[in-house]
């Protein structure tokens, strides 16, 4: 039997150590708060409930908490590439707290103020790493665990596996969530099994009921295996797991030379990675609520391979559970 009681359950204050990971646009208020009634933890994306999902931030915060009264958690993205979004991320975290918010995941820069606001609630933060150089900045900003992304993932991914990750940041003794190729039970209990305190999960909680994302999308999901996962610098400008499409093989997967100069230069790589950053928030949003299009970019990770069918979020995470706990 796998144990289920881990660093992150005590922390979280959840049942399971599932976590639906944040996504952009995928993150509605409906799924959010199913994964947390269900015993896992849902993460609220801010963008995606503002701007995809056309909620006011508290008021979306007040839709989860009439589906759920279970804890949620929140994502804060603190790179510079967000210095725009900065006063409202901070005024978005102090509202989360407001509504009994005590889990936040950063990514993509220096998590301090976060930090400092939600530990002074007697929260906790954790930190997105692909790396150990990430991890050292983070555990020295003070973060209490660590959502290590790897090779499997969708959208960026690392550049290493699970079990590589685990050893190489197992020696901050902070809870450890695995993040990238998890979506059935055998790979739920897998990864359990390196002694993670929990496991993040994205493509599998996008082919659910409860996520309002186009049935296209969904039906892409199913239809992927693992071949059909490319890395493209098309969108964002780094490299992001999608669904390989007519229209990725079109384009290609690299960017052009004038954009990868602009990349290079250290006065030109925030704003270029901020144009890409914009343009690719208007076309995921668009494929995702509106179905196919011209342009389709499907995020998704290696986990397509066990995904066989749309269901409901309590069918998946008591799936889980019940096969970790005949797992000997």
């Amino acid at each position: 039997m796998i144990c289920l009681k881990t660093k992150f359950t005590e922390q979280a204050k959840v049942q399971y150590p599932i976590i639906c990971g944040a996504m952009y646009p995928c993150s509605n208020p409906e799924l959010v708060a199913a994964v947390s009634e269900a015993g896992g933890l849902g993460i609220v994306q801010p963008l995606s409930l503002v701007y995809v999902h056309r909620y006011e931030f508290k008021k979306g915060l007040a839709r989860i908490r009439e589906l759920t009264k279970k804890p949620f958690g929140m994502n804060v993205i603190v790179e510079k590439n967000a210095k725009i979004y900065e006063d409202r991320m901070k005024r978005w975290v102090d509202e989360s707290i407001e509504a009994g918010c005590r889990f936040f995941v950063t990514a993509l820069g220096n998590p301090n103020w976060v930090i400092e606001k939600v530990k002074s609630v007697g929260g906790f933060v954790y930190h997105d790493v692909t790396e150990k150089k990430w991890a050292l900045k983070a555990v020295e900003a003070g973060v209490d665990g660590l959502i290590c992304v790897n090779q499997r993932a969708g959208g960026h991914a690392g550049t290493r596996s699970a079990k590589e990750l685990y050893l190489e940041l197992s020696s901050f003794n902070l809870p450890l969530i695995c993040a990238g190729g998890i979506g059935g039970e055998v790979d739920f209990v897998d990864v359990m099994r390196m002694n993670y305190a929990g496991v993040q999960l994205g493509t599998r909680f996008i082919a659910t009921i409860e996520c309002n994302s186009h049935v296209d999308y969904k039906n892409a999901i199913i239809a992927a295996t693992e071949e059909d996962i490319v890395k493209t610098e098309r969108v964002t400008g780094v490299p992001l797991a999608v669904i390989r499409t007519p229209y990725v093989d079109k384009v290609g997967l690299k960017v052009g030379p004038i954009s990868k100069l602009f990349f290079k230069n250290r006065h030109t790589k925030h704003w270029i990675r901020l144009f890409y950053n914009l343009r690719a928030v208007v076309a995921m949003r668009k494929t995702a609520i509106k179905g196919l299009s011209t342009k389709d970019y499907y995020q998704a990770g290696k986990s397509v391979h066990s995904i066989e069918k749309i269901e409901s979020v309590k069918a998946i995470i008591g799936r889980f559970i019940d096969c970790s706990q005949k797992s000997g």
